[in-house]
């Protein structure tokens, strides 16, 4: 008997980081942690709302730690593993850090999908951890409803390198690494309307690893990085601008973004993630938009998968910061400045 194909997204109700808690809930949650206790190796904490925990060593270099998951984001297991792999180890890349090793987080309901599926997705992590040069060192797993995936990674970064979500400076370039758009293409794939073409790059854009922010880590003038997931641009973005004070000002016309008419007739259709529309809710009122197009506000909301970075760099470092991201064939063109504000995120075009 032929063995009937297997679509992952259909065991799932939210997809990729469009899972995430929106962020005003989570500011609800957090809240109730009250003030950690005080430990002077501990140089970010969740307190930071920044990528990764980081704890001194004592040696001039300090352990990195995260972890992300979630559920099937593409139909077909192997990359989902990919996927969330590159995902997860972004948060390390995003401090400036290289990922040292990996263990494994698995949800699999067992009375929906057989163990063969869940080893294709299991061996799709392994690969995108082979190619950052780090072991799948083991794991845990349970039986659940949904299917989920993820890492918890452990990386190392020199202290004076360390970049984190706070530090950006009035004056400073913006940039972004990766291409946007992710979850409208996911939409439509889950409404039956996409094309393979604009899949393929989408699931592309996701497997590719944030090498690039463990070089843009020694460069002194990038004040802050962080990778862009499930708040979006613009949430990260606001998160980037309200550590220091100061305002984020993004061109609209200057996004870097998967085939732009085909997100557009997306758009059109009505694919739009129900994170984008919790994203707003959550943070609207910290967005000026300033002759910025439904669409528009649309994409800087959308929720990204293993999205780029988002980086703030000085002028004097410009050069430095856009030969290392040619050299990667990543987009080098800036998206915006840093201005003097408190803590807002404006879009114009």
């Amino acid at each position: 008997m032929e063995q009937q194909e297997v679509k992952l997204t259909q065991y799932s109700h939210g997809a990729g980081c469009g899972c995430k808690i929106a962020p005003g809930v989570l500011d609800q949650i957090l809240g109730q942690l009250g003030v950690q206790a005080d430990d002077p190796k501990l140089i970010v904490g969740h307190g930071a709302r920044d990528d990764a925990a980081v704890y001194d060593l004592g040696d001039g270099t300090a352990a990195v730690s995260t972890t992300d998951f979630f559920m099937p984001i593409v139909d077909d297991p192997h990359t989902f593993g990919r996927i969330a792999a590159a995902n997860a180890i972004s948060d390390i890349y995003a401090m400036g850090g290289t990922p040292l090793m990996a263990i494994a987080i698995l949800g699999w309901p067992v009375d929906k999908l057989s163990p063969e599926v869940a080893g294709q997705v299991l061996e799709g992590g392994r690969s995108v951890c082979a190619e950052a040069g780090i072991p799948l060192a083991g794991g845990h797993s349970i039986d659940s409803p949904e299917p989920i995936f993820g890492l918890a990674v452990t990386g190392r970064v020199e202290i004076a390198k360390l970049k984190k979500n706070g530090g950006a400076l009035a004056g400073d370039r913006l940039y972004l690494t990766k291409p946007l758009g992710v979850g409208m293409v996911t939409t439509a794939q889950k409404k039956g309307l996409v094309e393979a073409p604009h899949l393929d790059a989408a699931s592309r854009n996701m497997t590719q690893l944030n090498k690039v922010g463990a070089a843009l880590g020694q460069i002194d003038g990038v004040h802050a990085m962080t990778d862009v997931t499930g708040f979006g641009l613009a949430g990260h973005g606001l998160e980037m601008a309200r550590a220091t004070g100061v305002e984020l000002v993004v061109d609209g016309a200057q996004l870097p973004t998967l085939d732009r008419s085909a997100l557009e007739g997306y758009h059109a259709a009505g694919c739009i993630p129900g994170g984008t529309r919790r994203n707003f809710a959550s943070y609207g009122q910290d967005l000026i938009l300033e002759g910025a197009s439904d669409f528009v506000r649309d994409l800087v909301c959308d929720p990204q998968t293993s999205g780029g970075l988002l980086l703030s760099a000085s002028p004097d470092s410009v050069g430095d910061v856009e030969a290392v991201l040619i050299e990667f064939g990543l987009h080098a063109q800036s998206i915006g400045t840093v201005v003097p504000g408190q803590g807002h995120l404006r879009v114009r075009g």
